[in-house]
């Protein structure tokens, strides 16, 4: 019986610190006006996720978010700048695609649709690399795709699981609220720990 108290106890407790990081994450993005705010919390998420599954548990999460977020605010929004460059060239290539009829044009969504999907996964690394990588963000960017491309079984993983998440948060909409970014960080920033201890332990 106490072995299963202290194992819903442990299950409580992270419950809660996803939900109290995904409320740090929300209160931080907001409070960088959404655009300003919402690259530096993301990092700052990452980050903390990290610690925990490098069994820093028992770090002050609101103490250490701040720092993260404080400290790497510049470099952060630096580096959404060229992601934002990318989503509005994926975004209007989309839309022109939606609004012609052109049979030739069309032939261009294959291509674009495959280059959203390594762009994402892309993404999918760079967050974990940022937190985990002490480089400057062009060294950052070059790093997070080589190791996107030479670890194809971490990123298909990748897929997979977050799939999974948005077809659960899609049936349970507040999971999405409470616990959605915090999920997403801890799949990705697990699976990419991993590669980078392949990585490492290759080199």
């Amino acid at each position: 019986m106490n072995t299963m108290s202290s194992t819903i106890y442990q299950i409580l407790e992270w419950i809660t610190r996803f939900a109290y990081l995904q409320l740090l994450w929300i209160c931080f993005t907001l409070a960088g006006g959404i655009l300003l705010g919402i690259l530096p919390a993301t990092i700052a998420m990452y980050a903390i996720m990290r610690c925990w599954l490098r069994g820093e548990t028992e770090i002050a999460i609101f103490k250490s978010f701040w720092k993260y977020y404080k400290n790497d605010f510049l470099k952060s929004n630096q580096l959404g700048v060229f992601l934002l460059v990318i989503f509005a060239f994926i975004g209007l290539d989309l839309y022109y695609i939606h609004e012609t009829s052109n049979t030739i044009l069309s032939w261009t969504s294959a291509p674009l649709f495959a280059f959203i999907i390594l762009f994402l996964l892309f993404v999918f690394y760079l967050f974990p690399a940022f937190v985990h990588y002490d480089l400057r963000n062009f060294a950052l960017m070059k790093n997070a795709f080589l190791i996107m491309l030479i670890h194809p079984l971490h990123s298909l993983l990748m897929i997979l699981c977050l799939a999974s998440l948005v077809v659960i948060m899609r049936v349970l909409p507040a999971l999405a609220f409470i616990f959605g970014a915090s999920s997403f960080a801890f799949i990705t920033m697990w699976l990419s720990l991993h590669a980078f201890n392949r990585m490492q332990k290759k080199g």
